[in-house]
């Protein structure tokens, strides 16, 4: 991001995650409140980050090569689109897929829930800081 944006900034999808990265804003002034919130932002981000790059990893490009080639396709048709499987194919795949790696979603699940309770609990602890130092600024000013 340019030195002057005061805002985080969202980049295109990761090729391996899906996901789109965060660039954090770093305040001149930012408190230690402040900087472990974003850190915690950070965290959960990495974290996700981390979790779906290798379930998408995971993802078997073998079992819909194996499939298309049953029916006597390739991987992509005459005009360079990725070929597809029907939607009850892909439905066989996911559900075996998904209950094979239960435990994985169930664990990062509840790691998507603590990182989300631990962010929220800091950006109500940030508001209510905003909101004392903006109401001292306020009476500084009045008694002026």
């Amino acid at each position: 991001p340019p030195p002057h944006s005061h805002s985080d900034w969202i980049g295109p999808p990761d090729k391996h995650s899906n996901l789109r990265p965060v660039i954090f804003y770093v305040p001149p002034e930012e408190s230690a409140l402040e900087r472990r919130l974003r850190e915690a932002r950070q965290e959960a981000q990495a974290s996700n980050q981390r979790f779906w790059a290798r379930h998408n990893r995971a993802f078997p490009e073998e079992f819909i090569y194996s499939r298309l080639k049953a029916k006597g396709l390739e991987m992509r048709d005459e005009s360079g689109q990725k070929t597809t499987l029907s939607a009850e194919e892909m439905a066989d795949f996911y559900k075996d897929f998904l209950s094979k790696n239960l435990k994985k979603h169930l664990q990062y699940n509840r790691d998507w829930y603590k990182h989300n309770f631990r962010i929220t609990f800091l950006m109500g602890q940030v508001a209510l800081m905003r909101a004392l130092r903006w109401l001292r600024r306020r009476k500084k000013n009045v008694e002026q």
